[in-house]
Formats: C-alpha cells, structure tokens, sequence
C-alpha cells in the first residue's frame, strides 16, 4: 500500500490505531498549537486528543501528492470535555514532506484562528 491509501485510511479511523511506521523518528510536526519534533512527541498528542476528547473525527475532503510532498484537505471534530460537552469543529489543510518514503515532517493550517476554536466552546443558543 502507498503513502496515500495509508493516509486515507489513517484518517477513517483517527485517532484509532494509526500507522506510525510511515513516519519518521525525528519528525517535525507543526500546526496553531503545538511545535516539536520526533514520533514519540506525535504519538502523546494524538493519545492527548483520544484521552480528553470525545467523538473525535478526521474528515478527508482532498489529498493528493506533488514531488516529495503529500497536501491534505480536512475537517476535523470532537466534544470537549467541559460539561455542557461543546461539538467544536476545524477544517484545515496539512502538508506532509516526504523523504526515502518516509513522513519527515506534518504541518497542519487551519481555516481559522485559535480563538476562533476557543469561542466554539462557549456558543449557547437562547430557549
């Protein structure tokens, strides 16, 4: 299987049982939150997001390949963990450069500001 029907299917089932060999060890992942390096980094946040999350859900609109780099298009969602449960929902892109078949580094742009996710969390509707 390729690098992208690994993807593909990494994101059907995120954040559950995700392939972390098509990684490399010293990965550099980016995106409005976090910044840091190495695969072991990737797998706390992504276990991070599992553990405080609910409902979380990684919707792949569009992913295609350019030389050494894989672009992605998605949308992303969960509950937050504050007891009113707030569905919060980001749609972004991700570029993915890729070196000897391996994912050197994962970097996520959002659609919108952090702030913009924080407010999600406190959006009431009037009765």
């Amino acid at each position: 299987m390729n690098l992208i029907e690994i993807i593909k299917e990494d994101y059907k089932r995120f954040p559950e049982n995700q392939t972390y060999s098509i990684y490399d060890e010293n990965v550099h992942f980016r995106d409005p939150v976090y910044n840091f390096y190495g695969l072991e980094k990737y797998k706390e946040m992504i276990s991070f997001l599992k553990r405080w999350f609910s409902n979380l859900k990684l919707e792949l609109h569009e992913i295609y390949q350019v030389k050494d780099k894989i672009y992605t298009v998605w949308t992303m969602s969960w509950n937050s963990p504050l007891p009113w449960k707030p569905f919060i929902s980001v749609s972004g892109r991700s570029e993915l450069k890729i070196k000897n078949n391996l994912i050197v580094a994962h970097y996520d742009y959002w659609d919108c500001s952090v702030f913009d996710v924080i407010k999600q969390h406190f959006v009431f509707t009037k009765k």
